[in-house]
Order: structure tokens, then C-alpha cells, then sequence
């Protein structure tokens, strides 16, 4: 999927935030057993999948029209978050895996310029998900849609912070607000296996990190535990919904790091067969 020559740690977590906006807007659309919303699944999907095939105005649309349907729905302004930021990483040629396995082209790399009319609308929807989601847990604490919905929120302001701002330090912050997020989800419902994500992306790319590092990490409370972000990550690869493939791409990544380039392989061809319009899966295990 990458190059031979393997990342640095820096480069791998620039690697894991970028490959989650390019799977993160296929999580919301779990939300455990509600009929209600099991109806509205498919009209969802179809703004995720526009989007997921970089197809943003038609993404908009369909989220906005969603919006309208759930007024109380923090899942609404999440989503469309996700397409403004997924829209402005295509248009900064952010989406190119390529470069942040390239350490040469990785210390080239400057402070993006954001369009400033798509980043206020951006923080708007973030903001207004947040808000909803807080309305929604003070009436309920156990509240499984407005925990994710804070999971995804933080998740996406993360891969803002890292890849666009180039803040390293707010993004590791709402790395572990998400996880922790995650965390609270599960205690409530073990079986929410999307949600096991979260906490292993944190123990995998931190757990990357030399022991100094992860130590100064663990007593700032973050979770560094490379073998058990493994273990997480297979959890939802195997017993995950609409996770499962990012996943396999996860798994794919730690695998060609190991040099384990046959499982990267399967892994990759899977992603191919389920999704045969996305170029990038076919373009990246090409180059294996």
C-alpha cells in the first residue's frame, strides 16, 4: 500500500489521522437497535457514499436534507462536518497516503491554507453536534447516538488540528477526548464493536512512540499500549458495521509496518472488492 522504506512514528501518526477521514464518515451511521432510525439508514448511507466517492455537493445535499428530517439529531451536523472536511483535504491534496509515508516530502510539508468560508462552516456544525449531543446526554446520560456523536466530533477536530493547522499537541488532546468518549460508550454497551476504534487507533499510534515518549504520554493520561490498539482494531474489523474496512485499512498499515506485506495485500484487495470506485485502494495496493 506504501512505499517499501518505512515511516517514522511522526509519520505514521500524520498517516493514521489522514486514513481516518478517509473512513470516519462511514462510522455515524451506527446507532444501535432504533427502529426509527434503522428507516432512515439507507437515505444516510447514500450522503456517506457520495461523499466516500468524493462527490461533496451531492454529500451536502443529502446531509442537509437528513438534517431537516432529525432536527434534534446531533448525528445531522456531524456528518456534514465530515463532508466539509473531507472536501477540504481532497481539495489540499491531503487524501495522497503516499506523502505522509515519504519522510523527505513529510519534512517538506508546510501549514496548509484553509478556505476560511469552509472552515467557519466547519466549526458551525461541530459546534451545533456538540451542543445537540450535550442536550441530549443531560436528558439521558446513556445516551449511545449523542456519545458518538462526541466521538466523531472530536475525531474529526482532531484530523483539522493535525493536518491543516499543524497542532500536533490539540490533536493528540482530542485523541484522547474521543477515546475517552469511546470508552464511557462501552461501558454502556460492549457490543457497540465501532467503538473499539477509537481506542485502538490511540494505543496504536502512541504505542509507536519511543518508551520516553509513552511514558511522558501515560502520565498525561493517554493510552500507549501498541499490542492492545492491535487487539482493538481486530475487534472491529471482525464484529464491526460500517468500521469494519477502515478497520482492515488500520490493520493493513500496522501489517506493511511489520513488513508483513501479504496480509497488507488481502487487506487491501478486500477494500478493493468493496469498494470498486474508490481509486485510492486500488492505487495504493498497486504500489505494494
Amino acid at each position: 500500500m506504501f512505499h517499501i522504506s518505512i515511516p517514522s512514528n511522526r509519520s505514521f501518526f500524520n498517516l493514521f489521522v489522514v486514513a481516518s477521514c478517509c473512513a470516519i464518515v462511514l462510522i455515524v451511521m451506527h446507532r444501535g437497535n432504533s427502529s426509527a432510525f434503522a428507516s432512515d439508514v439507507d437515505s444516510l448511507n447514500a450522503g456517506f457514499r457520495q461523499m466516500y466517492n468524493l462527490n461533496f455537493q451531492a454529500a451536502h445535499e443529502i446531509f442537509e436534507n437528513w438534517k431537516e428530517q432529525h432536527p434534534t439529531d446531533p448525528l445531522g451536523p456531524a456528518a456534514n462536518a465530515a463532508a466539509y472536511l473531507f472536501g477540504e483535504f481532497e481539495r489540499l491534496h491531503i487524501l495522497e497516503l503516499e506523502l505522509f509515508t515519504d519522510n523527505d516530502r513529510m519534512k517538506k510539508l508546510k501549514k496548509s491554507l484553509p478556505d476560511p468560508a469552509i472552515k467557519a462552516a466547519f466549526q458551525s456544525e461541530i459546534t451545533r453536534a456538540h451542543q445537540m449531543a450535550s442536550e441530549a446526554l443531560d436528558v439521558s446520560s446513556e445516551d449511545r447516538n449523542a456519545l458518538f456523536a462526541r466521538v466523531l466530533c472530536d475525531g474529526l477536530t482532531g484530523n483539522y488540528a493535525a493536518l491543516i493547522e499543524k497542532d500536533n499537541g490539540d490533536a493528540l488532546s482530542y485523541l484522547k477526548s474521543s477515546r475517552s468518549a469511546a470508552e464511557k460508550l462501552l461501558d454502556i454497551d460492549p457490543t457497540y464493536y465501532d467503538a473499539y476504534l477509537a481506542i485502538g487507533i490511540e494505543n496504536y499510534i502512541l504505542g509507536l512512540r519511543s518508551a520516553p515518549v509513552r511514558w511522558f504520554l501515560k502520565m498525561s493520561g493517554a493510552k500507549t499500549n501498541k499490542n492492545e490498539g492491535i487487539a482493538k482494531l481486530q475487534i472491529t474489523a471482525e464484529k464491526g458495521h460500517f468500521m469494519a474496512p477502515y478497520a482492515r485499512l488500520l490493520l493493513a498499515i500496522a501489517a506493511i509496518r511489520d513488513g508483513d506485506r501479504k496480509t497488507a495485500k488481502n487487506l487491501l484487495g478486500e477494500l478493493v472488492r468493496e469498494f470498486p470506485q474508490n481509486d485510492l485502494y486500488r492505487i495504493e495496493l498497486a504500489r505494494l
